[in-house]
């Protein structure tokens, strides 16, 4: 099974920035704040309870915050209060908030980590389910990957990918086997995507051969039971 025959590289235009994953409402981010003076980060940077009765600094403090976009698009950041990251991508919130941020710190560093990132991959790979992501990076073929790739059943010219944008589920159809599919919007995965590879008509038809053998073999045992017991009689 080959994949992207008689590629051009000449003809790729993929670019991350055009096709990075927004952030929207749920998503769980890891943000910390962090200058030369330490201190001045501290009220942007909250003490786990958890960290010790006398608490720490951030910069030996493990604890990250964590804050949740709610259903509006914003999060209730310290010092900032309510600002909406939905929409943006992460290098726009990182942007967004160093420009907030450096109205009250010199020069600050933010980071941010979507915690809750993760794809899902079904149909006709070797080891489907869902799988976490540690950055917001990843593409078709890294989650296929992580899914042990296609089985030989798998229909590689029509593969699905669901995505959620604005509340509405929008369907991708991808041909792996063909370059332009390093081209495609969705070639860059976003957080809550769900992969499906379709079986091809071998294995539909193996099914449902596999369904009605099992009847025919529990048909045919009920016969030969019965005409045992009248031969016996």
């Amino acid at each position: 099974m080959v994949y992207f025959q008689s590629v051009d590289s000449a003809a790729l235009i993929t670019a991350y920035e055009n096709n990075a994953p927004k952030l929207q409402p749920g998503d769980i981010l890891a943000i910390s704040v962090t200058a030369d003076d330490i201190r001045a980060t501290q009220p942007f940077n909250p003490i786990s309870s958890y960290a010790g009765a006398a608490g720490t600094l951030q910069g030996t403090n493990p604890f990250i915050p964590t804050y949740t976009i709610d259903n509006n698009g914003y999060i209730d950041f310290p010092k900032l209060g309510k600002i909406k990251l939905a929409g943006k991508t992460r290098t726009e919130a990182l942007d967004y908030l160093r420009r907030e941020v450096g109205r009250f710190i010199v020069d600050p560093g933010v980071s941010i980590e979507v915690r809750n990132f993760k794809v899902t991959v079904l149909g006709e790979v070797r080891n489907p389910g869902t799988f976490p992501v540690n950055n917001d990076r990843i593409t078709v073929l890294e989650a296929l990957g992580l899914a042990g790739d296609l089985t030989i059943n798998g229909v590689r010219k029509n593969v699905l990918v669901i995505r959620e944008q604005n509340g509405e589920k929008k369907v991708h159809r991808i041909d792996l086997t063909s370059p332009e599919a390093l081209n495609s919007p969705v070639y860059y995965l976003a957080q809550n995507d769900v992969i499906y590879v379709e079986p091809n008509g071998a294995r539909i038809q193996s099914s449902k051969y596999t369904q009605n053998t099992s009847v025919f073999v529990s048909v045919a045992s009920l016969i030969i039971g019965l005409i045992t017991l009248i031969v016996r009689n």
